[in-house]
């Protein structure tokens, strides 16, 4: 299956680039240049292994995701469960490391195209196209994590900080 692969140093820690990756509502609509619209489904609020979000890209397509890993700071992956067409299947991943000046966050991709006799030549088209949407995205992450107004929206206070 073809992959796709963006990497990235952003000057937070770990848990504030998984943080700022898993913004949802306008928020994460003010940096990622890929996404329309997105919600969660079935009554769910919050990110986590098992629940499914439904997004549209800002080209149109339309997929159900579901979480099958959800391990902050450290990484989340999403599998399609329903989608366009043309993939028999996608995958994403996000992975955070720790490094001196920040993180490393690494983006994933992997996907299959149909129909299968097409795919020698699709899976081209495919690694082209979202070669170039991942690393738009993970620059557009780079910059949110650079915001210092999208670093506050996901930065908790410090404790006894709360009113009495």
């Amino acid at each position: 299956m073809p992959q796709v692969v963006a990497r990235v140093v952003v000057p937070v820690s770990p848990a504030i680039a998984f943080a700022v990756s898993q913004t949802t509502g306008e928020l994460r609509l003010s940096w990622d240049p890929f996404i329309r619209r997105q919600h969660f489904l079935d009554g769910a609020t919050l990110p986590d292994r098992g629940v499914r979000t439904r997004t549209w890209s800002r080209i149109g397509p339309r997929m159900d995701s579901q979480y099958v890993s959800y391990q902050p700071p450290t990484n989340v992956g999403m599998t399609m469960v329903d989608g366009p067409w043309f993939f028999a299947s996608f995958g994403g991943g996000w992975r955070f490391k720790a490094v001196d000046g920040g993180t490393e966050a690494t983006w994933k991709y992997t996907f299959a195209t149909r129909p299968r006799w097409l795919s020698p030549i699709a899976d081209r088209i495919g690694t082209f196209v979202l070669g170039r949407e991942i690393q738009a995205r993970i620059n557009a992450f780079a910059r949110a994590c650079d915001d210092a107004r999208i670093v506050a929206a996901v930065t908790p206070p410090p404790p006894g900080d709360g009113v009495s």
